[in-house]
């Protein structure tokens, strides 16, 4: 039994005592979180707090999230076995939390509380996605659950499956934020956030997701390719632009979602042109599992933060004269997804450093820049180059080379581990004091400026 009604009303309730059986644990820590939302709910919302109710509040959340930490240390495989039918059902991320929410009561937030969280800026939320990332991060340390979640979020999207009959017939699909075109042997990707320089919203993951599943699925093609589209800033205008990044503005307004963008991204769409598309499974080896294909990006102008980021997964990378890569992930106060684990093989330690703590910016001028694309043409050669480049990579053998060179590169252990740390260290990151505060002052900056 909880030990929650033994707690003073200013102080969280005691941590349930656990005994190991999944039903009466799971029944402990229920009624644990609610006692703490119980009391949460007496409390004014965040904004309009005194710094000792924000601190009963947080000794609230603690505490919950002390629990849910304490019950899945017994608990993750039972309970994703649970949820999934013993892995046989393939629940993407979305639906994961769902069925954790009506399963288990108190180990994930609902969907009502979530739809509240998401109504308010960044600032002013309590941090429920973090709860979400406890879950994550647990599910994905497992070597068996965190195999099947990471085979999951690799099947193709019902989107995409809908969308794939016109594909074939047309050879082209237009989303929101990108435009899916088949040219000869290759499928092209254009980014088209035109409004914020192709910057990296919770719309474009979702379309990007979309698009790359159709680049996999259709048999007419042999290639992807992503570019920048055109872009509406004023600095930029009527030129291609790569992309920038996370959109902070986005990230300001608690726009930017863990389960859709911060975790999503890295078990979506950018996994899926790594290692390909699971179609079967039941396969014996990855290669019969999945379909793969080969990647080109072309670089107009520059490719900073996630835009980076993509450019670590591509087979051939094309940048016209001028542009440069960044990662400003010190100055932003985050974690540049992937980039930790992937840069070093192509920079070396000291180089990543640099670039990952320092924020080195690497120009097609810097010798480094070689390290990191393969080609540097002029504005006026880029189609030419890019169109050199899918000839070469439409070869036969070359899928199944890149699948092996993948596997040397990057075990899939090792991917399902960093992310494991990653979705708990960013998410902590995207409620810190210093990156709220950063996002604030570049938003009231803008502001101004408009």
């Amino acid at each position: 039994m909880s030990a929650a009604v033994l707690a003073g009303p200013d102080l969280a309730p005691s941590t349930p005592l656990l005994s190991g059986d999944l039903a009466a644990d799971g029944a402990a820590l229920a009624a644990h979180t609610a006692e703490a939302e119980r009391r949460l709910a007496a409390l004014p919302a965040r904004p309009q707090r005194t710094p000792a109710q924000q601190e009963a509040a947080a000794r609230l959340h603690d505490g919950a999230r002390d629990a849910r930490r304490a019950f899945l240390a017994l608990h993750t495989d039972a309970v994703y076995d649970e949820l999934t039918e013993r892995r046989t059902r393939y629940l993407r991320l979305p639906e994961l939390l769902s069925a954790a929410a009506d399963r288990f009561p108190g180990l994930v937030p609902t969907a009502g509380q979530m739809a509240a969280e998401n109504a308010l800026v960044q600032a002013d939320k309590d941090g429920r996605e973090v709860d979400q990332a406890i879950f994550c991060g647990a599910v994905l340390r497992s070597a068996t659950s965190g195999r099947h979640l990471v085979e999951a979020m690799l099947r193709p999207t019902p989107r995409a499956l809908e969308l794939l009959p016109a594909y074939r017939e047309t050879g082209r699909v237009e989303l929101s934020s990108v435009l899916v075109e088949r040219r000869g042997r290759a499928t092209h990707v254009t980014f088209r956030n035109t409004h914020c320089l192709n910057a990296e919203t919770n719309e474009l993951i979702g379309d990007m997701e979309t698009a790359v599943d159709l680049v996999l699925l259709d048999d007419a093609s042999a290639v992807g390719v992503l570019r920048g589209g055109e872009v509406d800033h004023p600095r930029y205008r009527g030129r291609r632009v790569f992309s920038a990044g996370i959109n902070l503005k986005d990230l300001r307004n608690g726009d930017i979602s863990f389960v859709g963008f911060l975790l999503g991204r890295e078990l979506g769409y950018i996994n899926k042109m790594y290692r390909g598309l699971v179609m079967d499974p039941g396969a014996a080896s990855w290669g019969e599992r999945t379909v793969q294909k080969p990647w080109v990006g072309a670089v107009d102008t520059f490719a900073i933060g996630g835009g980076m980021q993509l450019l670590l997964v591509l087979d051939r990378v094309i940048a016209e004269e001028g542009a440069y890569f960044s990662l400003p992930a010190a100055e932003e106060g985050i974690v540049p997804g992937l980039g930790n684990l992937r840069l070093n093989r192509l920079t070396g330690a000291r180089t990543a450093r640099q670039i990952v703590l320092g924020g080195r910016r690497i120009g097609t001028d810097d010798p480094d820049f070689r390290l990191l694309c393969d080609e540097v043409v002029p504005a006026a050669g880029m189609d030419e180059a890019v169109e050199r480049a899918v000839g070469e990579l439409a070869a036969p053998a070359v899928t199944a080379n890149r699948h092996m060179l993948g596997l040397v590169e990057e075990p899939l252990d090792l991917y399902r581990e960093y992310l494991a740390e990653f979705a708990v260290v960013q998410v902590a990151r995207s409620y810190s004091e210093d990156v709220l505060a950063k996002v604030e002052r570049r938003w009231q900056q803008s502001q101004r400026r408009s």
